[in-house]
């Protein structure tokens, strides 16, 4: 019997814990503005669902928004994923605070436990990026960036501090291996990620010293996920009632939301081959806006299509679906 793509591919999430845990785990830092959207939410159970396998190892789950909700529905989801001891920060200073016009990080805080009551409560998201990145192996971190640059600039400016005596540029180029990024519209757009914080932005991706590889909005708009979570009778966590809360609310999301972040999340654990392909050059960032510069020996990239856009949906509504230790 010929098996299909998506069989196949499906295969590994059905394996033992035993089997995965004979892969190197990912050392994985989510950075996120889990709240102007909800496909944050997916992204966090597809980490927290790959952990489970033994295909990584979470750091911590950095915000890079400052509304009051998005530490408490971080805290929500790591704990409903039995990880309430994951560390999360957030930027202090000058930041973007935006909250889900939908109001479902206030549904989520209030059915599901958490220990933070405001994201005012935690620590400063470039102390614990220089703390967390001191403590690993070389070239050993990858960085999931799912939302604003804010913290991934600030850290690039940072100074030498009680943690490392490296400056952020140089830390980052000793300890991560790549930055995975869902930002920017290629060839050439606009992109809400991007533009939102367009200084940092800028800052980030001229200076960044390390891989670089973005999860376009190309790319995530075209794979839809939710509505399997949805139709799932037997199916219950703090995901699917984001998903179920959200979805009817907006005709656009009728089929299904656009996974923007949780594509940027698994291709930093599984990596691009064979889901999909590598375009390799670097970006061009003006007033927000981006455009690509091929290069054969630039050091970064962008996704693009290789697998079925409805094969790839599949195989993350799988990890989405995920229920976690504390499962309700």
């Amino acid at each position: 019997m010929k098996l299909s793509l998506l069989s196949l591919f499906l295969f590994p999430f059905h394996q033992t814990i035993a089997q995965a845990h004979a892969h190197q785990a990912v050392s994985i830092i989510v950075d996120t503005d889990i709240g102007p959207d909800y496909d944050d939410v997916g992204a966090l159970a597809v980490l927290h669902a790959l952990s489970d396998k033994g295909l990584a190892k979470p750091l911590a789950v950095m915000a890079s928004n400052k509304n009051e909700f998005v530490a408490p529905s971080i805290d929500v989801l790591n704990t409903y994923f039995g990880r309430a001891e994951l560390p999360i920060a957030a930027p202090k200073g000058n930041a973007v605070d935006i909250g889900a016009w939908q109001k479902w990080p206030q549904m989520l805080v209030a059915k599901y436990p958490h220990n933070i009551k405001t994201t005012d409560e935690v620590p400063d998201a470039v102390k614990l990026y220089r703390k967390i990145l001191s403590q690993q192996p070389d070239r050993s971190v990858i960085i999931a960036s799912i939302g604003f640059l804010t913290n991934l600039s600030n850290l690039l400016d940072s100074k030498a501090d009680e943690y490392s005596r490296l400056s952020g540029r140089e830390l980052v180029k000793k300890k991560v291996k790549k930055l995975v990024s869902m930002a920017g519209w290629f060839p050439e757009g606009r992109e809400y990620n991007l533009y939102t914080d367009s200084l940092a932005s800028d800052n980030v991706f001229n200076n960044w010293p390390t891989t670089v590889i973005f999860s376009g909005f190309e790319i995530g708009k075209e794979i839809k996920t939710g509505l399997g979570l949805i139709h799932d009778q037997d199916l219950k966590s703090p995901v699917k009632d984001v998903f179920a809360w959200c979805i009817p609310k907006a005709k656009e999301d009728s089929a299904g939301r656009m996974s923007w972040d949780e594509t940027a999340v698994f291709v930093a654990i599984r990596g691009a081959n064979p889901y999909f392909g590598l375009k390799r050059g670097h970006i061009i960032i003006k007033g927000g806006q981006n455009s690509w510069k091929n290069d054969p020996n630039g050091s970064q990239y962008y996704l693009t299509a290789a697998m079925p856009y409805n094969e790839i949906a599949a195989i993350l509504e799988s990890y989405m679906k995920h229920q976690g230790a504390n499962k309700k």
